[in-house]
């Protein structure tokens, strides 16, 4: 028998409700399936919600109610939830993989057994899914990376990474929208606006979007836009 979904309370004032331990995407599709439920419901008390990859993170006014009668709900709720593939986009983003913005291209096709031009090939060929947001402002975190490349993160994060480069970890990849410290990797730069504060719809991704990247040349990254 499983052991999920699974509900335990983070500090006084919220619930995490896990639905896995791994990324997957019918394991997404319950978080988000459970995150619109309850949306809908509109909760005395409930404040906020957060997705992630396998889990939802419920918070709470404490002064309004409490753990028990909405571990009582949570559970329920998460027990009976199906997952909902909601209608998603299919995005393509620009990605420069020459010097100067990829500094460690030639590391992750020595640690792959690939040459960087099979790295490129297979960094282009993922199809990934945007799974939750996190970190910065309109930083999505993206799975569905080959295997071929996927590397655990660096041993001493680097700084000054700057705001477009494309980074990956695991099955994962980023791209980022301020400049910011990472583990990650950095495979390349994409000259589109991923997040954009003074815009109606400030995101350029939604969660559950689908994402694949298209090679860009040096020479188009001025001209090029998301």
């Amino acid at each position: 028998m499983s052991d999920f979904p699974r509900l335990r309370c983070v500090g006084d004032s919220a619930i995490l409700v896990e639905f896995g331990d791994v990324i997957a995407p019918e394991i997404n599709d319950r978080v988000m399936s459970l995150d619109k439920a309850l949306q809908d419901a509109s909760l005395p008390g409930v404040v906020d919600f957060a997705p992630a990859y396998a889990s939802l993170l419920v918070t709470y006014d404490p002064l309004r109610t409490g753990p028990e009668p909405l571990l009582e709900l949570l559970s329920r709720l998460a027990h009976d939830v199906q997952p909902r593939t909601a209608q998603t986009r299919h995005i393509e983003i620009p990605v420069c993989y020459e010097p100067p913005f990829a500094p460690d291209l030639a590391h992750v096709a020595a640690q792959s057994g690939l040459s960087p031009e099979g790295v490129i090939a297979a960094h282009l060929a993922s199809s990934f899914r945007v799974y939750m947001y996190g970190f910065t402002p309109g930083c999505a975190y993206m799975g569905g990376l080959s295997p071929e490349i996927c590397l655990p993160r660096r041993a001493t994060p680097v700084q000054d990474v700057p705001a477009g480069s494309v980074i990956i970890a695991g099955p994962q990849c980023i791209v980022t929208t301020f400049t910011m410290p990472t583990g990650w990797w950095i495979i390349g730069h994409s000259p589109a606006r991923i997040y954009d504060p003074a815009s109606e719809s400030p995101f350029l991704f939604s969660i559950g979007d689908q994402v694949r990247f298209r090679r860009v040349r040096t020479s188009e990254m001025g001209a090029t836009g998301g």
